[in-house]
């Protein structure tokens, strides 16, 4: 068996042996895999399906990715928000702030106290399946990981210095072994990438926003940081999501969970491709104005919606990366210190023109359209400064107009043109009236 696979048990390396991240995520109830009674699968092996499958699941042979790089999986578009997001005027200062106000310790005694820790005699299925996830994504240190009873489906991992994963009891009831190995996936993902720390910022944004309301600007001003948190916390959801198709390797399984948080635990009413379907036809269905209607709907959400999730994984399962991935070839961590940032603006900036470029949605046609028309009009305006070219005639090309006879020296003055006049506003080359030396005038 190669370094780069281990066949993996319910055991594990002991909590003590690994290095915690720094990762946040809250995997909502838009949070999650999709389900549904079929789907492809990727290329990654894929099995079990339910919890009673355990021993046969726990036997798997899972890759590993020892020393991988959060760079590996990490959407364009979550680094590219992420940039935006630490030059936004005074989130520095902000951030700065928070971070020695927040009473994290506070809230690793509030799930100590009040909700149940994932350890090998409690839940320990849940700890078998985390100890798993740090193993094959090469998180250093099991962070820690609790159980909290609410009936809506979530889950989150939060902290400043060290992360703390929490799931809700309406999760674990709602998914399948399989399923729940890529939620618990997806929040180790987000450790391994560095979110936890931004999203229990924005956590606690969020909340100081409703308290400030009344005092006049207050709460425009952390408005702003907050929106911008979000943005990038919805893209950082699709990172975390390809985490934990990485960790339970079957893409099935995470389809399934994702589709389950949209249409709860009816398996045998739903299906994996008519859901992404679903996607499709939002993404392209409308005009302008229910793509307006989309940007407002999403911009006090944390999470993109489940079906976009679901087809935004399947798209990536498709990709020569993923291949690649699955094959070893990844970037490691310990080359992160010479990755350069314009690397990442430069492929997020490639992302978005790919986006706009190849979308369906009514609002990007017109950008794209708008945009190359201006591109054209450029370039006719650089060939004609260059010489090469005629300067384009306003309101289009019309037809190009026939060679009318010209008067010549000494010679007959026009001889009849055989094409006419082009009809549209550009007009052609006029035959014309050539009154040469010589003889009379020609016709066009």
């Amino acid at each position: 068996m190669s370094d780069d696979e281990r066949t993996h048990g319910d055991g594990g390396a002991p909590d003590g042996d690994r290095r915690p991240g720094n990762g946040d995520a809250e995997h909502g109830r838009n949070a999650g895999g999709t389900t549904g009674d079929g789907g492809d699968g990727g290329t990654a092996p894929s099995g079990g399906g339910h919890a009673d499958d355990g021993e046969e699941s726990a036997a798997r042979t899972r890759r590993r990715y020892p020393g991988i790089s959060s760079r590996a999986y990490e959407h364009p578009a979550d680094r590219s928000a992420l940039v935006s997001l630490r030059k936004l005027t005074g989130f520095e200062t902000v951030f700065k702030a928070l971070s020695s106000m927040i009473p994290e310790r506070s809230l690793r005694l509030m799930f100590l106290s009040d909700s149940v820790r994932v350890d090998e005699n409690q839940f320990a299925h849940l700890h078998a399946m985390l100890v798993d996830a740090c193993d094959i994504l090469d998180l250093e240190r099991v962070p820690p990981f609790y159980v909290t009873q609410d009936p809506q489906p979530n889950a989150m991992c939060i902290g400043l210095d060290q992360p703390i994963i929490v799931v809700t009891t309406g999760l674990v009831e709602l998914l399948d072994e399989e399923e729940m190995r890529a939620v618990i996936g997806h929040e180790v993902g987000h450790a391994l990438s560095g979110h936890a720390v931004y999203r229990t910022i924005l956590l606690f944004l969020t909340s100081m926003a409703v308290r400030v309301a009344w005092i006049p600007l207050g709460n425009i001003a952390i408005m702003a940081i907050v929106t911008a948190l979000r943005e990038w916390f919805r893209k950082s959801e699709l990172s975390a999501d390809r985490a934990g198709l990485l960790v339970g390797q079957d893409l099935d399984a995470s389809l399934r969970g994702l589709m389950k948080l949209a249409g709860g635990n009816h398996l045998h009413h739903m299906n994996v491709d008519s859901f992404l379907k679903q996607a499709e036809e939002y993404e392209a269905g409308g005009d302008v104005r229910d793509s307006v209607l989309k940007i407002l709907t999403v911009l006090p959400r944390t999470h993109p919606f489940a079906a976009v999730r679901a087809a935004q994984l399947k798209r990536w399962s498709q990709t020569r990366d993923y291949q690649r991935l699955c094959h070893g070839h990844y970037p490691r961590r310990d080359e992160d210190r010479d990755a350069r940032v314009t690397d990442s603006v430069r492929e997020s900036a490639a992302h978005y023109a790919g986006t706009v470029k190849n979308s369906k949605d009514p609002l990007m046609k017109l950008v794209n359209d708008v945009a190359s028309g201006a591109g054209e009009l450029g370039g006719k305006l650089r060939d004609f400064a260059r010489g090469t070219g005629r300067p384009p005639r306003p309101g289009g090309t019309g037809g190009t107009g026939g060679t009318g006879g010209t008067g010549t020296d000494g010679g007959d003055g026009g001889t009849t043109g055989p094409g006419q006049g082009g009809e549209g506003p550009g007009e052609g080359p006029a035959g014309g009236t050539g009154p040469g030396p010589g003889t009379g005038p020609g016709k066009s």
